[in-house]
């Protein structure tokens, strides 16, 4: 793997006190490793990010920043407002589960073969789709980069977890990887069209990216979702905030056009309705309605506190009243709201020159 090579657990295993750090700033890339056998305590590496100096995970990167209780990574400058805590941590491992029915428990769409050798997820969070891509597919070597070492300490022989932030240079060769993979990236990418580029240079011709993407804005088609409402008003907050950040929330209406600027081709746009709540008719989207009902309810914090505190600057007692709001019109039977995911995928031309 290049620079970004971690050293193999012993006796076909892998924990996760192999995750290395690497970093990269304009110009110089810090990469380290680390090897720990099983049940040894060891600390890796990470390449310090404003210098040439190292620091230890634990010292550092888990040294987490703290926010009314809830706690949120350390990695430099990175400005990300999910929090790192376990129970973001639950609501990422029930999205995993939400996004699989949607994809009728596919982990994905693009046709990349039955025995793909390279695949990086981009933002793993807890790891649990890399992790089951890992199982289901052991010829693969599969890697997860993300900004919080969240990832769980044993995995299979095939995985890797990277201590990365996909917005800084990337060190992984060119014309590598089978399919890069990403998905509920809203909100965090300062520059779209050069993440689209880079997992380009970094994809094989002939291999894919996938990208599933949730448009943040709570509708209906029954008028039951009004303006004004605290659903409605949900996705404008976190689009203006976004917006403030300079990280869009909107990237699902832009990404179709934004991987075909990046010399992708074939692009493919697959949409669904995604319910909150039981209210509709067929079982299968009732059950995916009552999975995003909890994925909504158990992360409404996670996903609320950053932003309208830190970037909106509401005080808490605001933030808490108005997510109690949200949480009360959620659960109600008086709506049959629902917010749109897109999964894209896009192949790298097979002709593209080396």
């Amino acid at each position: 793997m290049s620079e970004n090579t971690a050293l193999p657990a012993q006796a076909g295993e892998n924990t996760n006190e192999d995750v290395v750090a690497a970093t990269s700033t304009a110009g110089q890339n810090n990469t380290a490793e680390a090897n720990a056998s099983v049940g040894e305590d060891s600390d890796s590496v990470l390449g310090d990010w404003t210098s040439s100096s190292s620091v230890s995970v634990s010292d550092t990167i888990r040294n987490y920043r703290e926010l009314h209780g809830r706690t949120y990574h350390n990695f430099g400058n990175t400005e990300y407002w999910g929090p790192n805590d376990d129970a973001a941590n639950e609501q990422l491992d029930i999205g995993h589960h939400m996004n699989n029915l949607i994809l009728d428990n596919k982990l994905f769409l693009a046709p990349i073969g039955k025995s793909p050798q390279r695949v990086l997820d981009i933002g793993t969070g807890t790891g649990i789709w890399a992790i089951d891509f890992a199982d289901e597919f052991p010829s693969a070597e599969v890697i997860g980069t993300d900004i919080s070492p969240i990832q769980p300490s044993w995995v299979p022989p095939n995985v890797r977890f990277y201590i990365d932030d996909a917005q800084l240079e990337w060190t992984f060769p060119d014309n590598h990887f089978d399919l890069v993979h990403m998905r509920t990236m809203i909100g965090s990418i300062d520059d779209w069209p050069l993440l689209y580029k880079r997992a380009f240079n970094s994809i094989k011709p002939g291999g894919y990216i996938e990208d599933s993407e949730a448009d943040i804005r709570i509708r209906s088609d029954n008028g039951s979702v009004q303006p004004g409402s605290p659903m409605h008003d949900w996705g404008e907050l976190f689009i203006g905030a976004g917006e403030k950040m300079g990280r869009t929330f909107l990237v699902a209406e832009r990404a179709k056009k934004l991987l075909e600027e990046a010399g992708f081709v074939d692009v493919v746009e697959h949409t669904v309705k995604v319910p909150i709540g039981d209210w509709p008719q067929d079982s299968k989207m009732k059950e995916l309605g009552r999975w995003n009902l909890l994925f909504l309810t158990v992360g409404l914090e996670s996903m609320g506190m950053y932003m309208l505190m830190h970037v909106l600057g509401w005080e808490y007692a605001e933030v808490q009243a108005y997510l109690g709001k949200v949480r009360t019109a959620l659960v109600s039977k008086d709506h049959q709201a629902y917010v749109n995911i897109s999964t894209f995928y896009a192949r790298k031309p097979e002709d593209t020159p080396a």
